[in-house]
């Protein structure tokens, strides 16, 4: 449910962002209901407030990007394509807005962020949605959070150089990672685990930042 301090006017622009990624090809009801509820101008910097509900992506600091809605939204939309998950592990909190999408979508949302003052803004923004069903980790995304697994779905918000193991491995049987691939050129793909096998398809180029291993910040 979103807080009484979401504004008639923010809610109005939500639902005209959701209408716009309608007419861009977004099907799934449940991800344009969650996108036209969903406040973007608390997840951006104050001073890009007035480009909030543009379909752009806005830098939010320390190198890192709020994704442009219509990637948020096919992503998401992606996930759902084989029936609403239960959990869903999120690779790169960022900003928050993601998450956001995703806490509406599932029971339990679970997000690791290597970048502590970004990881501390995402909740500030979710506690003012009234999202309560989210898990945080200050943790690399390349090792997954295993404590957790094994997770329905996995959507990665940056680009690895290659699939990392550790999120193979804690994806459940039948369950879904979406997630975009490369450096120069990066393509969003779908690997879907069957058993101990895993097959893969690809959507369409993207660009995403990198999605740094190691070091927490």
């Amino acid at each position: 449910m979103i807080s009484s301090r979401v504004s008639g006017k923010s809610k109005r622009s939500g639902e005209l962002l959701a209408q716009k990624l309608q007419q861009e090809g977004i099907v799934n009801p449940e991800v344009l209901t969650a996108i036209a509820q969903s406040p973007r101008h608390i997840f951006v910097p104050e001073i890009l407030a007035h480009k909030a509900y543009d379909n752009t992506a806005l830098p939010i600091g320390q190198g890192q990007t709020i994704s442009q809605p219509y990637i948020v939204a096919k992503m998401s939309e992606l996930l759902l394509a084989n029936g609403r998950p239960n959990s869903i592990l999120e690779i790169g909190t960022g900003s928050g807005y993601q998450t956001s999408i995703l806490a509406q979508l599932t029971d339990k949302v679970f997000s690791v962020e290597r970048i502590k003052s970004l990881q501390w803004q995402a909740k500030r923004c979710l506690r003012a949605m009234d999202l309560h069903n989210v898990s945080m980790k200050h943790g690399d995304g390349w090792l997954g959070w295993a404590s957790k697994a094994p997770f329905d779905a996995i959507i990665v918000t940056a680009a690895p150089t290659q699939v990392p193991q550790a999120l193979l491995e804690q994806l459940a049987d039948g369950g879904r990672l979406v997630i975009p691939v490369g450096e120069q050129t990066q393509i969003l793909k779908i690997i879907t685990r069957e058993g101990d096998n895993y097959s893969e398809q690809q959507i369409e180029a993207v660009r995403f930042v990198p999605l740094v291993p190691g070091d927490l910040l």
